[in-house]
């Protein structure tokens, strides 16, 4: 399972890159949002990956933040929504305006979204309300999260991969971070595990 790449940019086309690893070129499906900001072939780039595996195809999803992976993942949990619309909700939508949509429940704003019809909207809106990223409802400093929001994820990722699932996982790691927010990486799964041992 491929969960990040670094590379150089070999070839750039809307909601489409070409990463070239070690001579090896990845073909990778990105959201506008990643695509803007990855500058131009030649350019190092480093993108996490979601791996999506079907029975007729392995295809890689691309993005430059925690935040945009993480809410491309919420969208693909829910049921109807697959990758490829999911992409098209954040090519038509800034992630941070994404947010507070769906915390205000706002309809209106997310059919605005190319492809996202009333039905899809209110579903998006009502299964996402309360399971959004922590790092981003913090509304003024969704920028500014982006660092903190990239360790959550891989804490998470971490206790993913250990076995830990859903909320559990999440209420672990945000206790960790808010009690130790400057600790390293190492430090904080070792204290989650810690925890989850004793509990």
């Amino acid at each position: 399972m491929i969960a990040r790449l670094k590379g150089t940019l070999a070839d750039k086309a809307p909601n489409r890159l070409t990463v070239d690893v070690g001579g090896v070129g990845y073909d990778v499906l990105v959201p506008l949002s990643t695509f803007y900001g990855i500058g131009e072939p030649g350019a190092s780039v480093a993108l996490r990956i979601h791996t999506h595996v079907r029975e007729d195809v392995i295809a890689l999803y691309g993005f430059a933040t925690a935040l945009e992976q993480d809410l491309f993942e919420r969208l693909i949990s829910i049921s109807g929504i697959g990758p490829k619309l999911a992409l098209a909700v954040l090519s038509g939508i800034d992630p941070g305006d994404l947010v507070r949509a769906i915390r205000s429940q706002d309809v209106a704003r997310l059919t605005r979204i190319p492809g996202v019809g009333k039905k899809t909207a209110e579903r998006i809106g009502l299964e996402l309300k309360d399971r959004l990223p922590l790092a981003a409802s913090t509304g003024g400093h969704l920028e500014g999260a982006v660092a903190g929001d990239d360790r959550r994820s891989d804490l998470l990722s971490a206790l993913t991969n250990l076995g830990y699932k859903g909320q559990v996982a999440e209420k672990a790691v945000d206790a960790a971070i808010k009690k130790a927010p400057e600790a390293a990486f190492e430090d904080v799964l070792r204290d989650i595990l810690r925890g989850m041992t004793r509990a």
